[in-house]
């Protein structure tokens, strides 16, 4: 760990406060994954429980509550009784760009849940089949201008990480292509190897795979930084497209709790989530999944989820993008 990074991480410790805990809870921690077994969300989730429930000595279990983007196991925490025994695991799509997307949402995740610590970063990497004849995100932006409307990005559902990152690069380069949805990732992978698509925006595990075997190219990454599993694969900031610079679409992973959980109770779990986070154990898995650490408390975490929210709703907006 960078000392810069190590500072950070003493630092929202010491303002966690950290108060020792008499007893274990009899109770079990549940945390609510809004999404099924088996995604990067589950896997961050089992791994945050497993060392969190090492570190205080209590059960701590993981429940997958999937459904409408991740809203009904948001809104099962949200509805939960504050007691500090039901939590959730966000992430940019739930707490920042459902809120925009989903008309009729019967509860505001900025207003009902109350972040606990951010843990963990993963960007996307933008991918297409190996026999493309797009090499580059500039062979891409000036193929998308000298045909627009006939470059096909396919996705894992409308109002994911994937569709408004798509969207997101038509805004900033002008061009047009055309969206298709698929529902998950792995079906929008096949029809990509198989040249069905053109291109897509994809979680980074999956993705990865098909890249090191050689069935499709990976052209750019859509974080701040090159990821230590892609070392050769540019960020879009870094692609050559002026339109590009400052290019970022990452998603955020967290804990966050109801709305009314006694404050002793948030600073106590942050500072055992964020030393956990903090620890070789749990980076290693990260690295395994794509993911960086992106430690913060509940200030820190409530921050990043305004920005985020204020970021999105602006692409939603322009994008016309809705999901009922």
């Amino acid at each position: 760990m960078g000392l810069a990074r190590r500072s950070l991480l003493l630092g929202l410790l010491a303002a966690a406060g950290a108060p020792a805990r008499a007893q274990p809870d009899a109770k079990p921690i549940r945390i609510i994954v809004p999404f099924a077994p088996g995604g990067g969300n589950d896997v961050f989730a089992r791994q945050m429980a497993k060392s969190l429930g090492r570190v205080r000595k209590q059960g701590v279990i993981v429940e997958n509550k999937p459904g409408a983007g991740g809203n009904l196991g948001s809104e099962q925490v949200v509805r939960s009784a504050p007691d500090g025994s039901t939590l959730l695991l966000g992430h940019t799509g739930t707490v920042s760009i459902n809120p925009a997307l989903y008309k009729g949402l019967r509860f505001d995740a900025r207003k009902d849940l109350l972040p606990v610590a951010m843990f963990a970063s993963s960007a996307m990497v933008l991918v297409v089949p190996a026999a493309s004849k797009i090499r580059s995100v500039a062979d891409l932006v000036a193929a998308a201008k000298a045909e627009p409307g006939k470059i096909d990005y396919a996705s894992s559902g409308s109002g994911t990480g994937g569709h408004l990152t798509g969207e997101l690069f038509e805004q900033r380069t002008g061009v047009k292509i055309n969206h298709i949805p698929y529902k998950g990732t792995n079906p929008a992978l096949t029809d990509l190897t198989g040249g069905q698509v053109h291109m897509l925006f994809s979680v980074i595990p999956p993705a990865l795979a098909l890249v090191k075997g050689g069935r499709l190219r990976a052209i750019a990454v859509t974080g701040a930084k090159r990821l230590p599993s892609l070392p050769d694969v540019p960020t879009m900031a870094e692609s050559g497209v002026p339109a590009l610079a400052g290019f970022e679409s990452t998603l955020t992973y967290g804990i966050l709790a109801p709305r009314g959980t006694p404050e002793v109770f948030v600073k106590e779990l942050s500072a055992q989530m964020l030393r956990v986070a903090a620890s070789a154990e749990f980076q290693s898995r990260l690295d395994v999944e794509g993911a960086v650490p992106l430690l913060g408390g509940p200030a820190e975490y409530a921050a990043l989820i305004a920005r985020e929210n204020a970021k999105w709703a602006e692409i939603v907006k322009v994008s016309g993008a809705t999901v009922e």
